[in-house]
């Protein structure tokens, strides 16, 4: 990857300052192209003097998407959403990254996408994810596509949004509870340093992974019920976590409102599937190892335990 100019659509985003990260450790040149660059500023002293650049780039909008690209060895897309217009960013989105590439002359383009990925799902979500990996397919079919499980990392917004829900069910007066919906839907966690790893490899190993859809997951399935006991052991909170049945899981979805964090009937619809790699894991394909849950979150899990990291450890 040395001296190899790589282009990150989305770069400052949670997974995108870590494949920023790896590439500049790799010795690659990294354009980081989003609406607004400033946000990602804090990249620049990761690398050499020169290492980074700055492009302003919206994905729905084509021409700053070529000028963006334009000279790049690789493009990755990591820009998604998980509310929103699905399919100006996730179908539309995608295919004007992966026409951009291929008009710009790219040698690899790597599209991150996500496990449930299906034109025929019944969330808009799914759908619009499925849509977007057939476009990119069409517009560049050697590009590798990466559907990771559930991310997680210091500043992930799935495992801290229970843990800040698990942490005030814990403080509330008479009423410690942490209501689950969909309790026994399966995850498979994947670390966010992982995920970032698999696009490095990805981009460096195009014999193993150019044309191919990837899912990648880590070394640990849990229940949607098991994951949030997990998180209230590692915060070493004691609050009583009630399993809901789906009839009122889908009337409190209806409503949009789960205590302490929204839901959306379409995310609802998503929590229907498990999130779990389906056949080989995409990880052992490109040499790496995952990283289980427990080696690395509890390290930053301890802000929400009461009296921090200075609170004395549950009994095993």
């Amino acid at each position: 990857m040395k001296n190899t100019l790589v282009t990150l659509i989305g770069g400052g985003g949670f997974l995108g300052r870590y494949v920023a990260q790896a590439l500049l450790a790799s010795g690659a040149r990294v354009r980081i192209a989003q609406r607004d660059p400033r946000q990602a500023f804090f990249l620049k002293p990761l690398g050499g003097l020169g290492q980074t650049q700055f492009a302003v780039a919206d994905i729905s909008k084509p021409d700053s998407i070529r000028r963006a690209v334009a000279g790049s060895d690789a493009v990755v897309n990591l820009v998604g959403i998980l509310s929103g217009d699905f399919q100006k960013i996730q179908v539309e989105g995608a295919r004007i990254v992966a026409e951009a590439a291929a008009a710009a002359g790219v040698a690899s383009l790597v599209h991150v996408s996500a496990i449930g990925a299906d034109p025929h799902s019944a969330s808009a979500y799914g759908r619009s994810k499925g849509e977007g990996e057939a476009a990119v397919h069409a517009a560049f079919p050697t590009a590798t596509i990466l559907r990771p499980s559930i991310v997680f990392g210091r500043e992930d917004q799935f495992i801290n949004r229970f843990a800040a829900m698990v942490a005030t069910a814990a403080s509330m007066p008479l009423v410690h509870v942490v209501p689950v919906l969909r309790a026994g839907t399966k995850f498979q966690p994947v670390y966010v340093g992982d995920v970032a790893d698999a696009v490095i490899a990805a981009l460096s190993h195009p014999e193993l992974a150019a044309g191919k859809t990837l899912e990648l997951g880590g070394p640990d399935v849990l229940s949607m019920g098991a994951l949030v006991r997990w998180i209230a052991k590692a915060t070493n909170r004691t609050p009583k976590i009630v399993e809901l049945p789906d009839a009122i899981g889908a009337a409190i979805a209806a409503a949009g409102f789960l205590p302490g964090a929204p839901i959306t009937q379409d995310q609802w619809k998503m929590l229907a599937n498990d999130n779990v790699v389906s056949a080989t894991n995409g990880l052992e394909l490109l040499g790496i190892t995952p990283t289980p849950l427990d080696a690395v979150a509890p390290g930053w899990l301890v802000r929400y335990r009461k009296g921090g990291r200075f609170a004395v450890p549950a009994a095993a």
